[in-house]
């Protein structure tokens, strides 16, 4: 399952996101994987998920965002949550490619079996065509 967390700046996306992903870390049996570009979340999300920052690995665009979260799933059978900050902004505020990614993250998640949750800086209006994750 993926779901969208999608707003303007500073309407609380990372907030309600760090607190999902606490909140899994918690309780899950599994492993919960967090993804950011940078290390603003370090502080915030709990030792017990696994914080990773795309950007150390040149994560540019939605197909490298794609293939890295792929590389994840492949390496970890046990993951039951992954999260991704500021999705759009990973695929270089490229709408297109973002849909691409969201239609295809949602087979992968399905297919592992894990819920899947990215937060998104836009206005709902322009991610239309996502409605049903939203």
């Amino acid at each position: 399952m993926l779901k969208l967390i999608v707003g303007v700046k500073g309407t609380g996306k990372t907030k309600t996101l760090i607190e999902l992903v606490n909140k899994a870390a918690n309780e899950s049996k599994g492993s919960v994987i967090c993804i950011e570009r940078g290390s603003k979340l370090n502080y915030d999300v709990t030792h017990k998920a696994r914080l990773v920052d795309c950007g150390s690995y040149k994560i540019e665009d939605g197909q490298a965002l794609y293939g890295f979260i792929a590389g994840i799933t492949a390496s970890d059978h046990d993951i039951t949550d992954l999260f991704v900050d500021s999705a759009l902004k990973i695929c270089g505020d490229d709408m297109a490619a973002f849909e691409l990614l969201v239609k295809e993250l949602d087979k992968l998640s399905e297919s592992a079996n894990y819920n899947c949750i990215m937060t998104v800086s836009a206005k709902p209006e322009d991610c239309a065509a996502l409605r049903q994750y939203m």
